[in-house]
């Protein structure tokens, strides 16, 4: 089983936040900007904007349709990956990243 380093807890000088604040406060921000992108085309292109995008055709199909059908699900599943991309780097950033067979860094 991989090793799990915690962030650690102690107040920086000066009355900074700990970093275990800071590292919740960018995942909180990411988790954010990436379902408000969600948001804007499931919602924004699949429905409100449908009328002026399914004057573009897209493999036959209006392209508003597709959005609404196709594009948020494949948007949804391409932000995950993003996700995953961003939380690696968040983790290695603030050293609570799991490491591979449990060596110690």
């Amino acid at each position: 089983m991989p090793e799990i380093r915690h962030a650690p807890t102690a107040v920086h000088p000066a009355g900074a936040v700990t970093a275990r604040a800071a590292y919740w406060r960018t995942n909180l921000r990411y988790l954010g900007t990436l379902l408000a992108i969600w948001f804007l085309v499931s919602y924004g292109f699949g429905i409100l904007l449908v009328e002026p995008l399914n004057r573009v055709k897209v493999a036959g199909f209006p392209l508003g349709f597709w959005f609404a059908q196709q594009g948020a699900i494949y948007l949804f599943v391409i932000l995950i990956f993003v996700y995953v991309q961003l939380m690696n780097r968040l983790d290695r950033r603030f050293e609570v990243d799991e490491l591979p067979g449990g060596d110690p860094r």
